[in-house]
């Protein structure tokens, strides 16, 4: 279903919006009405409730790649090429950290992917010191990874990075074109490279570009890889030896074309939410598919976001969402 949106330009937080985004259940997304999305593009970090309206918005100029609605209600989101904060639905910020060039480094740092685990702790993935660290309340580090990037580049070492529940990390290498596992103390334990997929390599970020610039990886429950491919318009899922038992071509979903492939959600359901930045107005930003590659949802909000939609998080999904 495509939506259909208008904009609000003035959002007042009322304590009912307040209650919906501190318990995700409370606006169920019904079926055949749509998903509720966080997202961040155009400027702003917005939610877009089931009915296509805005609920909430605040101003961030900054480019996101990652972002998160935590279970407290509170939103994880960069701010600069080095900071990542938590606010509150009233826009209150209550946590900060600032990443720094580690001992020997004096180059510039992005940070492409984070994420709030269980302990509380917060995973931050830092692009430039080549490393994942873990960091207290306190903005304290108290755990560091050092990865490996053959092509280092502080914009293309690492994009989406995720913790998995065995206690290793699952990181994509943009630069390197692949995805890589490493455990706690840093070995890598698993790797997987991207390849063209028969056709040659182009440049540009829309449907025209073609490479293996990876963006995201998720683990599914049955022990293989979901990999959203970045400029290879495709996504893949893959065994722990390699081999790809299923996938979704550039121009496989009818009236769809794939561009840069970023975020993934495996739903309960095993149904597939899939992030298509920079396909233009044409194609939707969000996609779900079923494991029998039928469309049962799209997001397309070219008014609220534009055409740099790379971060999302669907909600209120009943159920362990894997993202």
């Amino acid at each position: 279903m495509h939506q259909n949106i208008s904009r609000r330009f003035a959002i007042t937080v009322v304590p009912a919006l307040l209650l919906a985004l501190a318990l995700p259940g409370w606006a169920q997304a019904q079926a055949g009405k749509g998903r509720r999305v966080l997202a961040a593009d155009n400027g702003k970090v917005a939610i877009v409730g089931a009915d296509g309206k805005v609920e909430w918005e605040m101003p961030n100029r900054f480019t996101c790649h990652d972002i998160a609605l935590l279970p407290n209600g509170n939103i994880l989101m960069p701010v600069s090429n080095t900071a990542i904060v938590e606010v509150t639905p009233d826009k209150k910020e209550v946590w900060r950290y600032e990443a720094k060039p580690k001992p020997g480094y004096d180059g510039r740092i992005e940070i492409h992917a984070f994420q709030r685990l269980p302990d509380g702790r917060t995973m931050v993935a830092e692009s430039g010191n080549r490393r994942i660290v873990e960091v207290d309340r306190d903005g304290k580090i108290v755990h560091e990874v050092l990865l490996t990037v053959e092509k280092p580049d502080a914009h293309r070492d690492t994009r989406l990075a995720r913790k998995l529940p065995n206690g290793n990390y699952l990181v994509c290498h943009e630069g390197d074109g692949a995805v890589r596992e490493y455990s706690p103390l840093g070995m890598v334990v698993w790797t997987y490279r991207l390849d063209l997929a028969g056709r040659p390599r182009s440049g540009g970020h829309g449907p025209e570009g073609h490479g293996t610039e990876v963006f995201g990886a998720i683990r599914l429950a049955n022990g293989n890889t979901m990999i959203a491919c970045g400029n290879g318009n495709r996504v893949i899922e893959v065994t722990p030896e390699g081999k790809t038992v299923w996938s979704i071509e550039q121009k496989e979903l009818p009236g769809i074309t794939l561009a840069w492939v970023t975020t993934l959600h495996a739903l309960p359901n095993g149904n597939l939410v899939i992030g298509n930045c920079h396909a233009g107005p044409e194609n939707p930003q969000l996609i779900e598919v079923t494991r029998d590659k039928k469309v049962v949802w799209t997001f397309k909000d070219f008014t609220t976001f534009g055409n740099g939609l790379a971060a999302a998080q669907v909600l209120d999904v009943p159920g362990k969402v894997i993202r």
